[in-house]
């Protein structure tokens, strides 16, 4: 039996100009996982999770269940991870002829920006390199985890979430355009967590709404050139160059660059009002506050015990869970 795990990345600085070559900085965090099972099997065998269920105890089951994980479960994914691998496997001439049963489960609170899609993807591409033997250097896997999803799937996406998820610490990333044309990857530079400032995350599931959403407008503005996408771009560019100088020298006064993350995207992609609440919300008690992804879920940066107590009272007064991190 072979089993691996995957964990939940949150967007520090920079995103969504990952899929656009901009810089972000990004990590990973145990307080959920997704994992897969893999073992042999006579014929090949993908057995859904508890999310995938198609009896209901009634028709408001249904539609909760629906608006708790939308349509679409993770067996769709581990089929595009198997996909993907199998070719590159090939290339590398690999022999995947043996069979194999894959299961899947995840924890991780769906449709709030926190990258589960793209955590199942990575636990099966780990668990088939294991099983196959076939080692993918880290920035190799992150390009054909993001291919799993982005071009089998169609799901609007960028490599951050992948690169995060692929080295499993606080990594800045620079998607500068010549790397990424010349190589197909850009530059990325692991580092300790111990450089970041106080962290924490709030969340309400009932914001959820899927990253294609974002991305997907994104995408289409983008390729028009947008005037105002572009210059975004380059802004959110020059606030991850700043953060990461800052952190790299011991600065954790990091808060004012996270405030300006979210008021460019908040004066660029409409903001819902339950999503802006929870931006509004934090700062009141002094936090900064941006999303962690396509909404649903905000991170900032706290100073000390008080403040991170009136954060939770700010939160808890809309139904928010504030969670500090477990960062890998």
């Amino acid at each position: 039996m072979i089993r691996t795990t995957a964990y939940p990345r949150a967007a520090l600085i920079g995103n969504p100009s990952d899929g656009y070559y901009g810089r972000t900085i990004a990590f990973v965090f145990r307080d959920f996982s997704a994992q897969v099972e893999l073992m042999p099997s006579d014929h090949l065998h993908i057995v859904p999770c508890g999310r995938e269920r198609l009896q209901f105890s009634s028709i408001h089951d249904l539609s909760e269940e629906i608006a708790a994980n939308g349509y679409y479960g993770g067996v769709r994914l581990v089929k595009a991870a198997i996909r993907v691998f199998t070719h590159y496997a090939a290339e590398q001439g690999a022999d995947t002829s043996a069979n194999f049963r894959i299961s899947y489960q995840s924890d991780i609170p769906g449709r709030l920006g926190l990258a589960g899609s793209s955590a199942i993807v990575t636990a099966a591409m780990r668990a088939l390199m294991q099983f196959y033997k076939v080692e993918i250097p880290n920035p190799i896997l992150a390009n054909l985890i993001l291919s799993a999803e982005k071009d089998e799937l169609k799901i609007g996406a960028g490599l951050q979430d992948r690169v995060a998820q692929v080295y499993g610490t606080p990594v800045y990333m620079d998607f500068d355009k010549k790397l990424m044309d010349s190589r197909g990857y850009g530059e990325y530079v692991p580092f300790d967590k111990s450089l970041l400032p106080p962290i924490y995350l709030a969340y309400r599931t009932n914001l959820s709404e899927g990253s294609e959403m974002t991305h997907n407008d994104l995408a289409r503005r983008y390729a028009a050139g947008d005037r105002a996408v572009l210059d975004a771009m380059e802004q959110w560019k020059s606030l991850t160059s700043e953060f990461w100088r800052r952190v790299s020298a011991g600065d954790k006064n990091v808060a004012d660059l996270i405030n300006a993350n979210y008021d460019l995207r908040a004066g660029l992609i409409p903001v819902s009002s339950g999503n802006k609440l929870l931006v509004e919300k934090a700062r009141s008690a002094g936090a900064s506050a941006k999303f962690t992804g396509s909404g649903g879920a905000i991170i900032g940066t706290y100073t000390d015990d008080n403040m991170l107590t009136a954060l939770r009272e700010a939160m808890h007064g809309i139904g928010a869970e504030v969670l500090i991190p477990d960062i890998a």
